[in-house]
């Protein structure tokens, strides 16, 4: 079980497996882009975004799925079966993201093993370039996770308070 020093680690290692699974899962192929991991938020080219809260526990978290409009296209094609025409300004397409946030932060706390953390409802974003800001404090530790989709990306930031 981690504690408040090791939570940002078991975070990240279950937040990377999870995202795989999930990805593998509905079949898109997905690389970890490891050494490309960096403190802080570096996501470029985002089109669209699903923001969550973890809640309970040793500390309190947010988790955001950022997404280029490649990335974007694979997700929702995988998920909707081709049947929803991937669009950053249709309901129905963005809600794939939040599902996807949903899925693999289930996993993710349930890979981390530790009772007691919770997560909130997704909320979702769109638009040309979103930036992520959180807060920086020297208690706020903040990942980004980048993951290859084929030609786009999505990543994973993880901001552990």
């Amino acid at each position: 079980m981690a504690n408040k020093a090791t939570l940002p680690a078991v975070l990240v290692n279950s937040y990377v497996s999870a995202l795989l699974s999930v990805s593998e899962g509905v079949g898109v192929a997905v690389n970890f882009l490891k050494p490309e991991i960096v403190t802080g938020v570096k996501t470029s080219g985002s089109k669209a975004a699903a923001f969550i809260g973890i809640v309970g526990g040793p500390s309190h978290c947010t988790v955001a799925l950022m997404v280029d409009e490649i990335s974007f296209a694979s997700y929702v094609e995988a998920f909707t079966s081709g049947m929803v025409k991937p669009d950053p300004n249709d309901s129905m397409s963005m809600s794939v993201l939040g599902e996807m946030t949903n899925m693999v932060s289930g996993r993710a706390l349930t890979l981390a093993e530790m009772p007691g953390l919770d997560i909130t409802p997704p909320q979702l974003f769109s638009g040309d370039n979103i930036k992520l800001s959180p807060t920086v404090k020297a208690r706020v530790n903040s990942f980004t996770l980048p993951f290859d989709v084929g030609s786009g990306r999505i990543y994973l930031v993880l901001s552990v308070y």
